[in-house]
C-alpha cells in the first residue's frame, strides 16, 4: 500500500523536487526553480513551502509567499510579485497568501494530492490571520480555442462546464474565483497564450488587526432567557426584586445577555383591574420609565446587556409597546413593536411603533422584534441584510396556538437569515387583570439547520409553561462558516434579479428610521 505524507519542504530535497518539476513542466523546458531559489524561500518562509510525497518519493510540491497585496493591486505581472523570481517581495507582516507555484507528477495526478496541497495552504492562511490566497493561473487548454474565443468567454464556458481545463476546472473546484484575466502574466507559456487568470481564495475567518478604539467582537456568546412566572405584585419594588432575582441568576452564569418577555410588568395592572381595560395598561404605562431606569441600573452593576422584554408607552397621547437594550456600559436604546394584533387594537388602543434598525452591541450586531412581529419575514431580513447575527424576540401569548405561530416563525427566521433567534415568554395566569389571563411559553434558542448546528434547529429550550432559565452559547463563527460554505446559503442565493425587499423611502425620516410602519416592495424584474 502507498504512503501518502505531505510535509514541510527541506533543504535537502532539491534533487527529488526538480525531478519532479520538470516532469510537470514538460512542456515547458527549463521552466523549474533553481537550488537557490528554492533555498531563499526555505529561508524566508519555510513554513510556506509544502511537498506531498509517495512512499517518500516526491510527486507534487507547493510553494508561497506572503505579500502586502495592496503594494500589487490585481494588475501585476508574475515577474512584478515575486521581485524578478528573488522573492524579495516577501513581507512577514503582508495581509495575503500567494501562490507561487504548485505541481503535481503527471504519473500521480488523479489521486487527489493537489486538493491536498491547496487544503494545507488554506489551514496556513487561516493559522496566519491572512485574507486570503492568491495566484495567478494557467489555462493551458485556451490555446486550442484562442481562434474562436476571447478568454473571458473561454473562462466562463469553462465555468458552465461546457468546456475542459484541467487546471481551471480544479481551481474552481477548490473554491478559487477568478478576480481578472492578465494578459502577459507568465510570457513564454504557449499553451495559455500568454494569458492567466487571477484567483482568490478568501479566509472566511480573517480578523483585521484591531486598531485603537475598534471593538471587538467575542466569537461565542451566551444568552440567558427567562421564562417568567407572572405572579401578584402589591408594589414596583416586589416586581424590581424579582427582576434582580434573574438578572443576579444568568449574570451568575456569566451570560452576555438576559432576554425578558414581553408585558412582563402586567401583574401591576391588578390594582387597576376595576377600569376599562384601556385605561388600565395606560396607568401601567405610568411605571415604564421607573422599570427602565432600574433594569439600566443592573446592567451596569451585573455587567450583562439586559434586552427589557416590552411595557406599554405613552407618547403625544398614543399607546405604543416598547422595549429597551440595556447595555451593560449604562447606554440604553429603544425598540418598539411594528404590528399590532387585533386584540391590542380592540382591548388597549395600541398603535404600531416607527423603528426598525439593528443595534451595535459589545457582542455585535444584533436584532429585536417583539411577538407580532416575528411572524413577519421581511422584518429579520431587512435586520440580517445589516448584519444581524442574533435575533431576540420577547413574546406574550396565551395559547398555545398563538406560541406556535411564535415559535414555528422565529425557528422559520433563524434559517431564512442564517442567524440565532432567542425568544421568551411568560407562564402561568393573572385572574385579577383582564385581557391577561393565562400564558403559555417555552422559550429556546433556535439556530440554522447545518452539519455544525443541532439537527433540528433548537439548540436549546425550556419546560413549557414552567418558570425557569435557559442559558445557552451561540458561536457567530459558525454563522460566517455558514453563509459562506454551507450546504445551502439562504442569503447569498437569494434571487435579487428577481426581488428585493426594502423600506419604502417615501416614510424614510433623516435618521434613517421610518416616519411610518416599514412598507416593504417586492419588485419582480
Amino acid at each position: 500500500m502507498d504512503i501518502v505524507n505531505i510535509r514541510p519542504l527541506r533543504s535537502g530535497d532539491y534533487e527529488g523536487l526538480k525531478s519532479c518539476m520538470v516532469s510537470s513542466y514538460a512542456q515547458m523546458p527549463e521552466a523549474y526553480w533553481k537550488e537557490p531559489q528554492i533555498n531563499k524561500l526555505l529561508s524566508i518562509f519555510p513554513e510556506g513551502q509544502f511537498v506531498i510525497t509517495i512512499n517518500e518519493q516526491i510527486v507534487g510540491c507547493a510553494l508561497t509567499i506572503i505579500v502586502r497585496y495592496d503594494r500589487f493591486g490585481d494588475n501585476h505581472t508574475y515577474r512584478e510579485i515575486t521581485g524578478n523570481y528573488s522573492f524579495s517581495t516577501h513581507d512577514p507582516d503582508g495581509d495575503t497568501l500567494y501562490g507561487i507555484d504548485v505541481f503535481v507528477h503527471p504519473e500521480f495526478r488523479g489521486r487527489r494530492l493537489g486538493r491536498r496541497l491547496y487544503d494545507a495552504r488554506k489551514e496556513l492562511c487561516e493559522q496566519l490571520n491572512l485574507s486570503g490566497i492568491v495566484f495567478g493561473g494557467r489555462i493551458p487548454n485556451y490555446h486550442e480555442h484562442a481562434d474562436t474565443l476571447s478568454p473571458r468567454a473561454y473562462i466562463e464556458k469553462v465555468k458552465n462546464k461546457e468546456l475542459q481545463d484541467p487546471t481551471l476546472n480544479f481551481q474552481l473546484s477548490n473554491d478559487f474565483h477568478v478576480r481578472k484575466v492578465l494578459h502577459g502574466y507568465l510570457p513564454g507559456d504557449e499553451e495559455s497564450k500568454d494569458v492567466g487568470t487571477l484567483l482568490r481564495w478568501d479566509n472566511i475567518y480573517y480578523t483585521p488587526p484591531a486598531s485603537k478604539g475598534d471593538k471587538v467582537t467575542k466569537p461565542v456568546v451566551r444568552l440567558g432567557l427567562v421564562q417568567w412566572q407572572m405572579r401578584p405584585y402589591r408594589t414596583p419594588e416586589e416586581l424590581f426584586e424579582q427582576m434582580e432575582y434573574f438578572v443576579d441568576a444568568v449574570s451568575g452564569y456569566r451570560s452576555d445577555f438576559a432576554l425578558f418577555p414581553e408585558f412582563f410588568n402586567a401583574p401591576l395592572m391588578a390594582q387597576y383591574n376595576a377600569l376599562p381595560e384601556g385605561e388600565a395598561i395606560r396607568a401601567l404605562a405610568g411605571y415604564t420609565d421607573a422599570i427602565r431606569d432600574k433594569f439600566a441600573e443592573l446592567a451596569v452593576g451585573y455587567n450583562i446587556n439586559i434586552i427589557t422584554g416590552s411595557m406599554p408607552l405613552l407618547r403625544n397621547g398614543d399607546l405604543y409597546n416598547v422595549g429597551y437594550l440595556c447595555h451593560r456600559d449604562g447606554s440604553v436604546e429603544q425598540y418598539e413593536k411594528l404590528h399590532v394584533t387585533p386584540d391590542e387594537v380592540k382591548c388597549w388602543g395600541l398603535k404600531g411603533g416607527n423603528k426598525l434598525r439593528t443595534f451595535d452591541t459589545d457582542c455585535g450586531k444584533i436584532g429585536i422584534l417583539i411577538c407580532y412581529d416575528v411572524e413577519f419575514p421581511e422584518l429579520p431580513r431587512l435586520l440580517a441584510a445589516e448584519g444581524m447575527n442574533i435575533l431576540f424576540v420577547p413574546f406574550l401569548t396565551d395559547t398555545q396556538n398563538g406560541f406556535s405561530r411564535v415559535q414555528l416563525c422565529a425557528r422559520a427566521r433563524a434559517i431564512e437569515n442564517e442567524c440565532f433567534v432567542a425568544i421568551a415568554g411568560s407562564v402561568g395566569n393573572l385572574p385579577k387583570v383582564h385581557n391577561m389571563d393565562m400564558q403559555y411559553a417555552q422559550s429556546a434558542v433556535f439556530t440554522p439547520c447545518d452539519f455544525a448546528f443541532p439537527v433540528n434547529g433548537i439548540k436549546a429550550e425550556a419546560t413549557p409553561n414552567t418558570e425557569m432559565l435557559v442559558v445557552a452559547d451561540v458561536d457567530l463563527e459558525l454563522l460566517h462558516d455558514l453563509r459562506h460554505s454551507g450546504s445551502v446559503r439562504n442569503l447569498k442565493d437569494r434571487r435579487t434579479d428577481l426581488f428585493k425587499i426594502e423600506f419604502n423611502r417615501k416614510n424614510m425620516q433623516s435618521n434613517g428610521a421610518p416616519s411610518a410602519p416599514p412598507v416593504l416592495d417586492d419588485n419582480m424584474a
